[in-house]
């Protein structure tokens, strides 16, 4: 009864210093970890004071999944360093109290640390990312009119446009003196300018969206030698994650949701909505031809109008435009009452299609047309005229039929209905979406091994720490940690070779899993070797 109630006592002494160091720990590395965490958004998107205090709180998860592994590898070698150092070990050995009895509080303090991990890793880590993605985007139009503040523009995330401003007025949303560049590998693809715009931001379920609207715009495009205007523009382009969208940050079941269904993960489905529209305006592009060359005109409408067009070709000018050569013929008539409204003539124009990949639009644009109404009175027009929100025809639209993207944007499927072989720019985003469908499935399978072998591995680390601790009790105290710091570089290193092998592995290339798991084996025969050797001294 008395050498169980000294053992109790022991442990419980061991087990309240564990905690002790462990606990100062982690909450000095944290504190560090957390700041350095934040240091990214807050020079990339410029966020706001009360922003970093909830990024610091958001991104603490993130932080203990690595913090809690190094505390407790640290508490346990000092601990147990200094418990032997100080003869208290070679006492209790005297009193005939075992080894592996004085290491339980260590054990125990591992396999709470492994568990932990394993759930901040899998489950409390990704959906504190998700509240901090929700956070900067309740605050994405605060970001922005402070980064015009600040710096004077803006790159809208994910996108190849920039936003210049003199002055910007959160309060009603408006930004005066703007300049919109559009950027394409690095040229200026188109410079719009205009008085004032508005700015509204939407969310949705697995992307984001900014909408700016401006009236009375002049724009330039690339060859042209003078700018021309256009009333009212509204463009909207989408992005992802302001934090970056990464099977990283994904919960286990959210993984497994992507495996099933690629197109829930936002770089697959971003990928997935570029081909589409690349694919609309193919189709649109070949139906126009096939038109013109029968003689026939090509319809169009919207809610108010009816529009007939009749051009000598059309090509794809661009992901989301198609090129109409003169001589093109627009007629213009009343949806209500099938009446012709005016006649137009033009050297040429362009389909644009806007909105999102859900619901697409049309917008017809006239470069410098002329006109003739129905009274017979004609004009011109120095710049260009739009039709907006014109409805794509159902032949094109007909072809998205499947529950699944992928099915009807398959090489397959595209085949056979423009057919014949894929144009080279739908066949470089055919594999820029297989490459990343690919990517994303091996990251999937690289994350899952590696939580776990973290997990799993963190035991044994914290055990080698108790071992080394005792063993380097002649030395200094920091010397056992040192040491038990390089098998958690072992384990690390498999890791990342392992994820490494597992993206890049061909066919019959060496598996990645095994090679992550390697570090847990390496770790659990020299946890065996380790107290073989105490338990024999």
């Amino acid at each position: 009864m008395v050498i169980s109630h000294m053992v109790f006592t022991i442990q419980r002494y061991i087990f309240r210093e564990l905690f002790k160091v462990f606990l100062l720990t982690a909450l000095a590395l944290a504190l560090m970890m957390s700041i350095g965490s934040i240091l990214r958004p807050v020079q990339e998107h410029g966020i706001g004071p009360s922003q970093v205090v909830s990024l610091m709180i958001y991104f603490l998860p993130v932080t203990l999944t690595f913090i809690l592994p190094i505390a407790a590898l640290f508490a346990a070698s000092l601990v147990y360093g200094r418990f032997a150092a100080d003869n208290e070990l070679d006492a209790c050995k005297a009193s005939g109290i075992s080894l592996l009895t004085l290491v339980y509080p260590g054990a125990v303090l591992a396999l709470v640390v492994s568990i932990s991990t394993l759930l901040l890793s899998f489950y409390v880590m990704p959906t504190f990312v998700a509240l901090s993605e929700e956070s900067l985007k309740a605050d994405a139009k605060q970001i922005l009119f402070r980064n015009i503040e600040r710096r004077g523009y803006y790159d809208l995330p994910e996108s190849s446009y920039r936003i210049y401003a003199d002055w910007a007025d959160i309060e009603t949303d408006t930004l005066a003196g703007v300049i919109l560049v559009e950027m394409d590998s690095g040229k200026v693809n188109r410079t719009i300018t205009t008085e004032r715009a508005s700015v509204d931001f939407i969310s949705h379920q697995n992307y984001n969206q900014v909408r700016i609207t401006a009236t009375r715009t002049s724009q330039i495009t690339p060859g042209q030698t003078s700018w021309f205007s256009v009333e009212q523009m509204s463009l909207t382009r989408e992005f992802g994650s302001l934090l970056g969208d990464q099977i990283k940050f994904k919960k286990v079941d959210e993984m497994k949701k992507i495996a099933r269904d690629p197109v829930k993960f936002y770089p697959v489905a971003r990928d997935a909505r570029r081909v589409k529209m690349r694919y609309i305006a193919e189709l649109l592009a070949r139906d126009i031809s096939q038109k013109t060359q029968q003689g026939d005109l090509y319809r169009l409408h919207s809610g108010t109008r009816i529009i007939e067009l009749s051009a000598a070709d059309s090509k794809p000018d661009g992901d989301r435009r198609v090129w109409l050569d003169g001589p093109l013929t627009v007629m213009e008539y009343s949806a209500s009452d099938r009446q012709l409204q005016r006649t137009l003539q033009s050297d040429g124009g362009w389909l644009y299609i806007d909105g999102d990949a859900i619901s697409p639009t049309l917008t017809l644009e006239l470069s410098g047309p002329s006109w003739q109404l129905a009274d017979g009175s004609t004009g011109a027009a120095t710049g260009r005229m739009a039709f907006r929100g014109l409805i794509i025809p159902q032949p094109i639209t007909g072809v998205f039929t499947s529950e699944s993207l992928l099915d009807d944007i398959s090489p397959a499927a595209i085949k056979s209905q423009l057919g014949g072989e894929l144009s080279s720019r739908l066949e470089s985003l055919q594999r820029n979406l297989l490459g990343g469908i690919e990517n994303a499935m091996v990251r999937i399978t690289g994350e899952i091994h590696a939580r776990m072998v973290f997990g799993v591995g963190c035991i044994f680390l914290i055990l080698i720490g108790i071992g080394l601790g005792i063993l380097k009790k002649g030395g200094h105290l920091l010397s056992a940690f040192g040491i038990s710091a390089l098998p958690a570089t072992v384990l690390v290193v498999s890791i990342l070779t392992g994820k490494s092998f597992i993206k890049n592995t061909a066919a019959d290339a060496f598996p990645g899993e095994p090679v992550i798991w390697s570090g847990v084996v390496f770790l659990a025969l020299l946890t065996i070797i380790i107290y073989r050797k105490l338990l024999k001294s």
